[in-house]
């Protein structure tokens, strides 16, 4: 999905041109687009027997789905036991958490 976003529109060849080595074999990229195409996450542009493959969603869009699903599955859907859960395991450094504290001040506001 990360390379679909950069390009857009991709054949799996150009898919895998952009994959860092190793890489996986083609008829592997293959399966993959049309097993994400299958779930809904890709469509595609027939050229022949040739299909060119662009995300259905945009790579914002699909974030905030997931981090709400996230949310709502491992903390309760709560966003402030998200952030206790970075704090405690120490995953936010104090500027970091600074920088925070001003969002949701400015946001306040």
């Amino acid at each position: 999905m990360q390379v679909l976003w950069r390009l857009k529109r991709a054949f799996v060849k150009e898919i895998l041109d952009e994959l860092p080595p190793p890489k996986p074999p083609i008829t592997t990229i293959s399966s993959t687009v049309r097993k994400l195409e299958a779930e809904g996450w890709l469509s595609h542009d027939a050229f022949g027997k040739s299909h060119r493959y662009f995300p259905k969603l945009e790579k914002s869009e699909y974030r905030n789905n997931s981090m709400k699903q996230m949310i709502k599955k491992y903390f309760g859907g709560s966003p402030t036991q998200v952030l206790s859960y970075f704090l405690e395991e120490k995953e936010i450094a104090p500027e970091e958490l600074e920088q925070l504290l001003q969002q949701i001040k400015n946001k306040e506001s």
